[in-house]
């Protein structure tokens, strides 16, 4: 009987169970064969190899020999004693105490322990499996005798009878155990194929794991960062506010002191002309004729000082009055600073984007201040010069791009066709290749009505959105070589980022058909 030392040895480093299929390494290490595949796959994508024992290294994948020997003691120990809590299967004949059974007779129908299996192997000739107290899945459930032959055709396991009589007679039959032995080939061929494909999903898991992580991690930056920013701006707008109310409050009080000046010195006034009121009633109720004539004439006292007065009224009515005007430019200011700033840390500037006339077909019309583009039917009176457009109704803008982080809003009137584009100023001003998206030196939101399509050097892509709202944004990153639309709506929407390695600067550029028109909004 095997001692407890060699049954230690005789397990596996990796599963720490009995080895199955033993097979060894160069360095002389033994494992099961379905644990060191299960090692070695993983190590596939480290580019290199090694022995979980000793840690050699192999630059290659090591080949597995099999090793016989050592499989045949395995065996040995299991038919020797083997594990009763592996098998709970008990000796049929050992009734006094229970002793684990190491082999079962299908024909008997009993297990049965070393000694007794000795005996029962001298005297019969019967066909034994592992030990199992699962005897009728292992006969014919017609004929009731062992199943010993496999039908390929049929997928059947049959016994002798089933093979001479009924309907498997005639056909092609192979032993059970070497069917077995095929389909675990088999399998085992299927399942190499597999391992690969599982560690491939896995490593496909960890990065979406890792990409996953990476998104948290960016959005809770992006999070803290926003809330940092409306924190500065809700900080900015109560300066903003603070500052229009005291300049409300200065102008309050300046205009209120003149005229509560201007009230206390026409109060003095009044009183002034109520003494001289009073003096002329009594004058004008006298009866002594030479004391009337003898009292001065009190009505030039005075004259100058209450036109002086009038006229200062007169002037505080008609000019001072709060300074509205004043007061929205000190709004508009502020507002126009907190923007600034807000772009400033967003990392983008907001270009002042005009029209250029001289690159304009003359079918298009332009606005006086160079923002909307419309297509007109009458020609505009326009030179020829080299760089305006003879066959297509475009124009390209003035300003260019040739670095840096960049956003406009541009707004269509939702009539007929047109094209939001970005251009290099070298694009072709007449023949096919001057078309918007005809060619690579344009990169265009192609829209018509139900149709929004992604154009870029005669590709066309259909996205499967169309903008709703008139509005679009366009951000240029010059230096990432990243354009991106987006739908102005709520929430706001992306349509399409095209990626390029832009090589000359970018200028604005857009195409009208009839009754369409474009306009940029500041």
């Amino acid at each position: 009987m095997a001692s407890a030392e060699l049954r230690d040895e005789l397990n596996c480093s990796i599963c720490l169970s009995l080895y199955t299929d033993p097979v060894s390494l160069r360095c002389g290490h033994n494992f099961c064969r379905s644990c060191i595949i299960k090692v070695l796959d993983t190590q596939d994508s480290s580019g290199g190899y090694t022995c979980p024992d000793c840690r050699e290294k192999y630059s290659q994948r090591p080949a597995l020999q099999k090793n016989r020997k050592l499989g045949n003691i395995v065996d040995c120990v299991l038919s020797t004693k083997p594990d009763m809590e592996e098998t709970g299967i008990f000796c049929s004949y050992c009734i006094k105490s229970p002793v684990p059974a190491v082999k079962s007779c299908l024909q008997c129908e009993n297990s049965l322990c070393g000694d007794h299996l000795t005996a029962h192997n001298k005297t019969m000739d019967h066909i034994l499996t592992k030990p199992t107290d699962s005897f009728d899945n292992k006969k014919c459930s017609i004929h009731k005798k062992v199943l010993e032959y496999y039908c390929p055709q049929d997928i059947a396991c049959l016994c002798v009878s089933c093979c001479l009589v009924g309907k498997h007679r005639g056909h092609q039959v192979e032993l059970l155990h070497e069917a077995s032995e095929k389909k675990q080939k088999k399998l085992c061929k299927y399942l190499s194929k597999l391992n690969p494909q599982k560690a491939e999903i896995k490593t496909r898991v960890q990065n979406l794991r890792e990409h996953q992580r990476n998104i948290q991690e960016k959005a809770s930056d992006k999070r803290e960062n926003t809330i940092k920013l409306f924190l500065d701006i809700k900080e900015q707008l109560e300066l903003a506010e603070k500052k229009a109310l005291s300049e409300i409050s200065r102008q309050e009080k300046k205009i209120v002191s003149q005229i509560s000046h201007l009230i206390r010195k026409l109060d003095i006034e009044e009183d002034e002309l109520s003494l001289k009121v009073r003096r002329l009633e009594e004058m004008c109720r006298a009866t002594d004729p030479i004391r009337l004539l003898q009292e001065s004439d009190i009505t030039v006292c005075g004259h100058g000082d209450g036109e002086d007065t009038e006229e200062e009224g007169g002037q505080i009515q008609s000019e001072e009055d709060l300074d509205e005007v004043l007061i929205s430019l000190t709004i508009h200011r502020s507002m126009r600073d907190i923007i600034t700033n807000v772009t400033s840390q967003l990392g983008f500037h907001v270009p002042d984007i005009l029209l250029d006339v001289d690159s304009a077909h003359r079918n298009v019309k332009l606005s006086e201040d160079l923002k909307t583009a419309t297509r007109s039917e009458e020609e505009q009176d326009r030179t020829e010069l080299p760089g305006r457009f003879l066959d297509y109704s475009q124009v390209l803008s003035r300003c260019d791009l040739s670095s840096g982080r960049h956003y406009w809003e541009v707004e269509w009137n939702q009539i007929a066709v047109c094209d939001i584009a970005v251009s290099y100023p070298s694009i072709e001003k007449e023949g096919d290749e001057s078309a918007i998206g005809d060619n690579y030196k344009t990169w265009s939101l192609f829209m018509d009505d139900g149709i929004c399509e992604a154009l870029q050097n005669s590709t066309r892509l259909i996205l499967n959105v169309m903008p709703t709202c008139p509005t679009l944004g366009v951000f240029l990153d010059y230096e990432a070589g990243c354009l991106s639309y987006y739908e102005l709506c709520d929430p706001i929407r992306h349509l399409h980022t095209f990626t390029a390695s832009f090589i000359e600067p970018l200028h604005a550029i857009f195409y009208v058909d009839d009754g369409a028109s474009v306009t940029i909004r500041s």
